[in-house]
């Protein structure tokens, strides 16, 4: 049954428009210069992304996770190998991303494929993280069941008394997955619903198609 309270609530968009002979030939290029908008816009966590995955079979799955770097060779985050994201990634490696920055009334979506980064960067990531976090990583068996809050206390107490005297190194378990991109979204939200969206494709060649998409 509809619920109106709910369905009720909108808002109409009207801060900006998007037009293809407006955007950058390459997405990054693109994605750099939203980023850029993001970061002078003063949004909370603009590096806050969805993240959605899938099992082999199919089954989807989503959570919010953070955008550590960008670059010509793709989108990097962290997390733990053996949790559940970890493990449909292992299963599934084709990802969507997406990012919504409702202050400027705008939308990323990236579809893609994730590899591990290489260790090195996944070390260097982890020792400049802090303490705590470094501890947390390795004491939290991350989507793991577990009985009650004070069992992972309990493990957060172990690891630091383990590393008392010496400094945490990062588990194998924990490092960085790199989305290579190959579908780049950019959603200008506009007024009565009727968006704009530009949609970058890779090409088998390696150039990018630009194509306008209906709202």
């Amino acid at each position: 049954m509809l619920n109106q309270k709910v369905a009720d609530l909108r808002k109409d968009y009207r801060l900006a428009s998007l037009d293809e002979k407006d955007v950058a030939p390459h997405p990054l290029q693109q994605f750099d210069k939203w980023w850029n908008d993001s970061l002078s816009s003063e949004i909370d966590e603009p590096n806050a992304m969805t993240l959605a995955t899938s099992t082999a079979n199919g089954r989807p799955s989503a959570r919010i996770v953070l955008l550590k770097s960008f670059d010509e060779n793709g989108f990097l985050f962290f997390t733990n190998y053996e949790s559940r994201k970890g493990q449909e990634l292992a299963e599934n490696p084709h990802v969507t991303l997406l990012f919504f920055w409702k202050e400027l009334e705008r939308q990323v979506r990236i579809e893609g494929t994730v590899v591990k980064a290489d260790a090195g960067i996944s070390n260097e990531y982890y020792n400049s993280r802090p303490m705590g976090s470094r501890i947390g990583a390795i004491a939290s068996p991350q989507s793991k069941v577990i009985p009650d809050r004070s069992f992972l206390e309990e493990q957060v107490d172990k690891v630091v008394a383990t590393y008392e005297k010496t400094v945490p190194e990062r588990p194998d378990y924990w490092g960085g997955y790199v989305v290579k991109p190959q579908v780049i979204e950019f959603w200008q939200g506009r007024s009565s619903r009727l968006h704009d969206r530009i949609l970058y494709t890779l090409t088998t060649e390696g150039s990018w198609k630009i194509e306008r998409l209906a709202p």
